[in-house]
Formats: structure tokens, C-alpha cells, sequence
């Protein structure tokens, strides 16, 4: 089988090789398409590839239909949103994702952005310690698991909200966080709320000028999920509203430019997504992708599919 990565932002080198090993110990074709900038050398790439392995690499309809041949494709992390799942469906693609591979080092960005945050950009003001503070968790997934051990360590009281953990509170205990009934709940009971949920139907503009009003006038709220979740005209309102009230993100606002001249230190955002750019996390990820599609062709294995059949 002829298995492509097609990686505009590449994996790291040393991902690459051992990828490489593992698809080629398996009797695979590795094909490779990196920094590509042209839609036209991808959907040329796919044309005769088997499988394939993108990153935040944008696989829409136009791509699989381009891929007469294609039967899985894997997205090296967490996320999918950025393949079309439905188009996949109906031409027979597997689509599968790589769950907990980049939780440890989203985990950590969070606490660097907070720090940030709290330390008012290191700018020498008076800024506040997160011990004592109260950390809500808008989901509670590999990654929110990860915050609250960190949140821990760091002498904080933990709450968290998410659907199963409502249903069954005392899955929390063995984090020492307290399971909310309600996004509402988990706001009220915050000092800070961090967010990662997916994106999807259910979560789209759900983090809106109800939520955030209830957390106190200098709330924080750190993003590493994905900014469709936030609505960013309620955002900017509860920070007009609220002068000592800060938002970090790793996915900038649509109003990024305006946010930073506003709001200064109080509006921190990286220059791209990069919650996952770590060493650790490229390699975890694309190993277990490469992994995944190797069991995928020898039995059938679909462990992690996330489109339906």
C-alpha cells in the first residue's frame, strides 16, 4: 500500500524516519509531501496513495474525491474538524484520530499561558499566584485530566464540567477535582476556566456573554481547544465591561490585531496554534498514526475511527 504524509507544517525529522520504519517494516510504499503550498501538489499527491496522514492539513471534499484510491486517512492529533468526515463516509474512508498523543504538551502550554496571564506579561506590575485559585475545566478529556494533576501541584482547587463526568461525579475523586453539574455551575465556581472541548454542532459558540459573566471581573479564560468555540463578539464585550478581566489562546481571535491594541497584556495569543508543538508531541503522534494504519491494512482495525460507516 503506498501511505502518504502530507504535512504542510512538517512532522519533525527524526518523526519522519521512524515513521518511515514502521510503514516500510510493514511491506508499505512511504510517500512524502512536505511545506507544500499549492492545494494542487496535494491533490496530486493523493491521486494514487492508499492512506494518508495530515496534520492541520485541510482534507476536503475535493481532496478525497481526487483520491480514487484512498481508504484511511489519519489525522496526526485530537482534533478532525479540518477533514470532511461526511465526504469520507460516502466514498469509503476510514477517518481516525490520534487521542492523547499531544494531551501533555497542550496540558502544559496551558499553565505557560496562565503564568502569563497572571504574572501580567512579566512586565515587573503587580501580578497573582494560582495557588488558592479555583480552576474550572470546560471538559474533562485526556487533556483537562492532565491540567488537573498540573492544577494540583500547584495547591489549586479544581472543578470540571463535562457531560459523562455529570453522570458519574466520582470519576473525578481520583483527580481531586469536583465534578459540576452544569457549564453554568462550573463558571459560577471559578476563577479561571480553561477550555477543551472539540469542535463540533453542540460546542460552537457555546462559551458566550452568559458563561463568562459568571466568573468574577478579573476571570481568566485560557483556550487550547479551538476558537469557534468562543463567541468572540460576547468576549470582547465582558472584556470592555471588565477592565482587569484576561483571555490566552493558542488560536488567535478573527479580531487579533484590535484585541492585542485593546486590550494589551491582557489578550495573550501565539502566532499560530501550537499547543501540540513539541518534540515529544510530533513524534507520539505520528508514530501512532503510522501505527494505526499499519493495523488498519494487516486486520481491519478501526479502533479509532471517528466518521461513521
Amino acid at each position: 500500500m503506498r501511505i502518504l504524509i502530507a504535512t504542510e507544517k512538517p512532522f519533525a525529522p527524526e518523526a519522519v524516519k521512524q515513521i518511515g520504519e514502521i510503514i516500510e517494516n510493514a511491506g508499505h510504499q512511504l510517500l512524502l509531501l512536505e511545506k507544500y503550498t499549492d492545494k494542487k501538489d496535494l491533490l496530486n499527491a493523493v491521486s494514487n496513495a492508499d492512506a494518508m496522514i495530515v496534520r492541520s492539513d485541510i482534507v476536503d471534499k475535493e481532496v478525497l474525491d481526487a483520491a480514487p484510491n484512498l481508504k484511511i486517512v489519519v489525522r496526526a492529533g485530537a482534533g478532525y474538524d479540518n477533514i470532511d468526515t461526511q465526504t469520507a463516509t460516502g466514498n469509503g474512508v476510514c477517518v481516525m484520530n490520534t487521542p492523547g498523543q499531544n494531551s501533555n504538551a497542550v496540558a502544559e502550554i496551558v499553565f505557560g499561558m496562565l503564568l502569563n496571564l497572571a504574572r501580567c506579561g512579566f512586565d515587573g506590575t503587580m501580578g497573582s499566584e494560582l495557588k488558592g485559585k479555583k480552576l474550572g475545566l470546560h471538559a474533562f478529556g485526556n487533556i483537562g485530566k492532565l491540567v488537573a494533576n498540573i492544577a494540583n501541584g500547584f495547591g489549586m482547587e479544581v472543578f470540571a464540567f463535562s457531560p459523562s463526568l455529570a453522570r458519574n461525579p466520582e470519576k473525578g475523586k481520583e483527580f481531586n477535582v469536583t465534578a459540576v453539574q452544569t457549564p453554568e455551575e462550573l463558571y459560577e465556581k471559578s476563577d479561571i476556566v480553561s477550555l477543551h472541548m472539540p469542535k463540533n454542532q453542540h460546542t460552537l459558540q457555546t462559551v458566550n456573554y452568559n458563561l463568562l459573566s459568571k466568573l468574577p471581573h478579573n476571570g481568566m479564560v485560557i483556550n487550547t481547544a479551538r476558537k469557534e468555540v468562543v463567541n468572540e463578539a460576547d468576549l470582547t464585550r465582558i472584556m470592555e465591561e471588565r477592565p482587569k478581566f484576561k483571555y490566552a489562546t493558542d488560536i488567535r481571535l478573527s479580531v487579533h490585531d484590535e484585541a492585542a491594541e485593546k486590550f494589551g497584556a491582557r489578550y495573550l495569543a501565539s502566532s499560530k496554534k501550537c499547543g501540540a508543538q513539541t518534540a515529544e508531541a510530533n513524534i507520539n503522534a505520528g508514530l501512532a498514526a503510522a501505527n494505526q494504519i499499519v493495523k488498519f491494512f494487516a486486520d481491519g482495525d478501526e479502533t479509532f475511527r471517528v466518521n461513521p460507516k
